[in-house]
């Protein structure tokens, strides 16, 4: 038997402690904090119909207006996670009295310790797919394909008129983003029922853009976007950042509460 470099976090304090994760010997989930470096973000704003956010936002959180963002990410260099892209579909929400943000019905990446860590962290709907954010000439291009089939196409000049990050908030502060965590026990049973909330830390916007954009949704069952129709195109903003991911908090545990 091969001799081990070490002893494995295999205790029982190991395993109740904060941060833990399997493999016991090459760990899947990131711990808190980690960086991103030099992110790149690509992100479409339109209107949608009203009946169409409340429909897939999980009660009691009420929809703030009709503006859907589509923030297309290129992750050049990760903690954890090395380089991926990363597709993010944001309504505005609010828990009455309680945070008022962004809510994420549909989220695709290309890696598998992100979707990993996304849904059992923060109970983001994060799944496997091949989001691009790419530069045509003297266009912005993101595309998000799953199933082979092109889920998202959006585009924006490249880099004509300056913007502010400030601008893209007052649409709706999506950098307060609310998820709903849901996860069961062995026997199928309900062990966490939550609202959820992060916020990101130590944020630096390097540049940010701003122009018209276009949004094409086609539709595809497992990827279903286009839940969310595009009714009148917004603007979009191109800008770079570098932050860094911290624990959130539980705005609403639904299993504690009487029904």
């Amino acid at each position: 038997m091969p001799e081990l470099p070490r002893s494995w976090p295999n205790t029982r304090a190991d395993i109740v402690r904060g941060g833990f994760s399997t493999p016991l010997d090459a760990p899947m989930i990131p711990r808190f904090p980690f960086a991103f470096r030099d992110t790149e973000i690509l992100t479409l704003t339109y209107r949608t119909d009203p009946q169409a956010i409340r429909a897939i936002l999980p009660e009691p959180l009420v929809a703030t207006g009709d503006m859907v963002m589509i923030h297309f990410y290129r992750m050049p260099d990760t903690d954890w996670l090395g380089p991926y892209h990363e597709v993010n579909v944001m309504v505005g929400a609010e828990l009455p009295g309680v945070e008022a943000g962004s809510y994420s019905p549909y989220l695709f990446l290309s890696s598998d310790v992100g979707v990993t860590h996304g849904r059992e962290i923060h109970g983001q709907p994060k799944k496997l797919a091949e989001p691009r954010l790419e530069f045509r000439g003297d266009l912005i291009v993101g595309t998000l394909q799953r199933n082979g089939i092109d889920v998202v196409t959006g585009t924006m000049p490249y880099k004509q008129e300056r913007g502010s990050i400030a601008d893209l908030a007052a649409i709706f502060p999506f950098a307060t983003n609310i998820n709903l965590k849901a996860l069961d026990h062995i026997d199928g049973t309900p062990a966490i029922r939550q609202l959820t909330s992060r916020s990101l830390s130590d944020v630096t916007v390097t540049e940010c853009w701003r122009g018209p954009c276009t949004v094409e949704l086609r539709p595809n069952a497992q990827a279903p976007v286009h839940r969310l129709p595009v009714r009148e195109m917004g603007e979009g903003f191109f800008w770079q950042a570098s932050f860094t991911l911290v624990p959130g908090r539980v705005l609403l545990d639904y299993l504690k509460e009487d029904i």
